[in-house]
């Protein structure tokens, strides 16, 4: 099997078993009655994977990185909007690249 044919069905394979997990994700919380409990682990889930993403990119990041992350920080404490976080992340990254 050549390289691109492999490469292909690596793609394919990937995107199956992500398919394959959302879609049974979904069916089997059709059978779990939403309890306040479980309902607090999965907003809580969500939060800790975007605390371990951007743990990651602060911990491999320069200093450019890790001053978007502080502004971001900063506005969600001001703003409690995750959405103005994230685009004043964004921006000064961008504009910080834009500039130096």
């Amino acid at each position: 099997m050549g390289a691109e044919a492999t490469a292909y069905l690596t793609i394919f394979l990937m995107a199956a078993v992500t398919y394959g997990t959302r879609v049974l994700g979904a069916e089997l919380m059709s059978f779990i009655r939403i309890t306040p409990r479980i309902e607090a682990f999965l907003k809580s889930m969500a939060i800790s994977v975007m605390v371990a993403i951007v743990a990651s990119a602060v911990a491999q990041g320069g200093f450019r990185e890790n001053t978007a992350t502080l502004i971001a920080v900063a506005v969600m404490a001001v703003t409690r909007s995750a959405i103005a976080a994230v685009t004043a992340a964004m921006a000064t990254a961008a504009a910080w690249s834009w500039l130096i």
